[in-house]
């Protein structure tokens, strides 16, 4: 079913099986197949447990935005939130920049990753092979919403089948996992706990992407409805297959060696198999091209709920008449991709990104408190006060202790 808007309103075409495909498609790819290396480098035989904190931390805040985007079903949606919560014109503004920022910051760590993959196979120029990806992704941005979304299903189960693959491949090691359960579990010594806050830190970013669904609630379909079962769906897939895959990976690889790849799950296949990677190495250079994709769509989409909202200028949220895509927001999208992957490398860019996501999910959660505190009104879709509450102040300590970190 389509639902056609007016002149410069986008199209509703994304169904709830698009939009769990959209979910799960963002955070796969930013994830599991270019960071769980670099989560074994930060937390050793932990990694299981330090996905698993981070998936805790970032249900509250996906809750909590599932409520939120039930009561405004609009793009640009973390703005909206922050500005219903607090009535601060400024702070919205920024906010809506900051989550533009991590969109563009994600794809572009996604483009790095995609070099790593692709180096399995050619030796390009990794600079080339970035703006290439940059350029491709945006292409299919402009075309139009229900095809960029429906290539990004459709990779999306190509992931899965990726990650199926690695798992029955593996399969052997849970055998393995009674014997290394004294290994999996941490200790107390703070050193441990240390490397596990950090782990979960980079796993955190793994999980980017629920609060990518709510930016296209102006093109779903029925979105007080889809927008949170989405949500919810996405966050419990995605954690099923990084707590499985993570301890695959490190009970048959060392983390040491895990933190050296920049192509791990490819490096895991070769060597569970002793078969050539290409299969695996293929499949992870469509994941990331998948996560990609969808943090452009979010990107612009936010640019242009706030051009609508007249926070940004109009030529900014311009429908394009015939793609029924914001053209001018994309195109910003990607200058600003390629100007930061062509700085950064990809650990940074997925440090920046985590804290960035971390300090908006703080003020969500502290936004959420205060509107279910004076909008009693509300019928919907709604959470235990506890659920902002505590997502507020996990997000809070976790900032605070990250800020010391990077102080010392």
């Amino acid at each position: 079913m389509t639902i056609v808007n007016t002149e410069n309103e986008l199209v509703r075409r994304l169904s709830l099986p698009l939009l769990v495909f959209y979910g799960i498609g963002t955070i796969l790819g930013a994830g599991i197949y270019v960071l769980v290396g670099k989560v074994a480098g930060e937390a050793g035989f932990n990694t299981p447990f330090a996905f698993l904190c981070a998936s805790i931390l970032a249900g509250f805040s996906a809750f909590s935005y599932a409520e939120l985007a039930a009561r405004f079903p609009r793009s640009a949606g973390e703005a909206i939130y922050i500005e219903e919560g607090f009535g601060i014109h400024l702070l919205s503004k920024s906010v809506g920049l900051m989550i533009v920022l991590v969109g563009v910051v994600s794809t572009a760590t996604l483009a790095h990753g995609f070099a790593g993959y692709l180096n399995v196979f050619f030796n390009f120029p990794h600079n080339l092979v970035v703006l290439c990806v940059v350029l491709s992704v945006g292409a299919i941005c402009v075309w139009g919403i229900g095809q960029s979304v429906t290539i990004a299903a459709i990779m999306t189960i190509v992931e899965i089948i990726g990650l199926l693959i690695i798992i029955y491949v593996g399969r052997d090691s849970f055998a393995q996992v009674p014997e290394q359960l004294p290994t999996l579990i941490p200790s107390f010594e703070p050193s441990v706990w240390a490397g596990i806050v950090m782990g979960s830190f980079v796993a955190f970013y793994a999980y980017l992407g629920f609060e990518d669904i709510v930016n296209v609630a102006e093109e779903a379909i029925n979105p007080r409805i889809n927008i949170p079962l989405a949500i919810i769906i996405s966050l419990i897939v995605t954690t099923i297959f990084y707590v499985l895959i993570s301890v695959i990976a490190v009970i048959l690889i060392s983390p040491t060696e895990l933190a050296q790849s920049d192509a791990p799950l490819a490096m895991l296949y070769e060597k569970t198999t002793g078969q050539s990677p290409w299969v695996i190495t293929v499949i992870s250079l469509i994941s990331v091209i998948n996560g990609a994709l969808i943090q452009v769509i979010m990107a612009s989409r936010v640019l242009y709920g706030m051009s609508r909202k007249q926070w940004l200028p109009e030529t900014v949220g311009k429908i394009n008449r015939v793609t029924r895509t914001p053209v001018n927001a994309t195109i910003l999208v990607m200058v600003a991709v390629v100007c930061f992957a062509l700085i950064f490398p990809l650990l940074s860019l997925a440090k920046i990104t985590s804290f960035i996501t971390l300090v908006i999910f703080m003020l969500i959660n502290f936004a959420l408190l205060k509107i279910k505190k004076t909008q009693k009104e509300y019928v919907g879709f709604t959470v235990p006060i506890l659920v902002p509450l505590f997502g507020g102040i996990f997000t809070l300590l976790f900032v605070a202790y990250l800020v010391v970190v990077m102080l010392k």
